[in-house]
């Protein structure tokens, strides 16, 4: 009973230094599996692209490739189970779910039919917003931005801007050579503007 509770106050007392230098240096408050855990180690240790990271918090299943200096945020499922590819520079933000199977025809069969899987690809540059849900057999071109909260169940083409339930493209992402970004909405339709 006695080391137990040495090593309790010896945990609570690294997480408190931990938790004070993350707060000093970041203006951060983190839980303690993310104080004591490195985001570029663990995608380092997947095999992901040099200057990667995968919060801790992050669930990954099956065949998931990452390239370099993509940013996995925190409480995403990236699930590779039929083969997920995502490019170079891309920012998949905090709640995303990138799904490359589904359980339909097994559950409405009884469990007759196998389980649908087909292979999901985000090219290169690509923000996906947060808690985005991408389904199976989507490909993401580069360049594009797929907004927060967006149900992406069909494939989007280089530079689309896609948003909406179910995702929808409303304008094109321009790029400079100098690197300088801005986005270009469609008009609104006359449809969309009815009471």
């Amino acid at each position: 009973m006695k080391d137990s509770s040495s090593l309790l106050e010896a945990l609570v007392a690294l997480y408190r230094d931990l938790r004070g230098k993350v707060r000093e240096k970041w203006k951060r408050d983190l839980p303690l599996d993310e104080l004591i855990s490195d985001r570029w180690e663990r995608a380092k240790s997947l095999g992901f692209g040099e200057g990667s990271s995968i919060y801790h918090n992050s669930y990954l299943y099956g065949d998931v490739r990452v390239g370099k200096y993509t940013w996995i945020g925190p409480f995403t499922l990236l699930d590779g189970s039929g083969g997920l590819v995502v490019g170079d520079y891309c920012s998949i933000g905090s709640g995303v779910h990138i799904y490359t199977h589904d359980a339909v025809m097994w559950a409405l069969s009884g469990g007759k039919a196998p389980y649908d899987r087909a292979p999901i690809k985000i090219g290169n540059c690509c923000y996906i917003g947060a808690n985005a849900i991408l389904t199976k057999g989507v490909q993401i071109g580069d360049h594009c931005l797929v907004g927060a909260g967006a149900f992406v169940n069909r494939s989007l083409a280089p530079f689309s801007i896609g948003v909406g339930v179910p995702c929808r493209v409303i304008g094109k992402v321009k790029v400079s050579e100098s690197g300088a970004v801005r986005l270009e909405y469609f008009p609104p339709s006359v449809s969309s503007s009815a009471p």
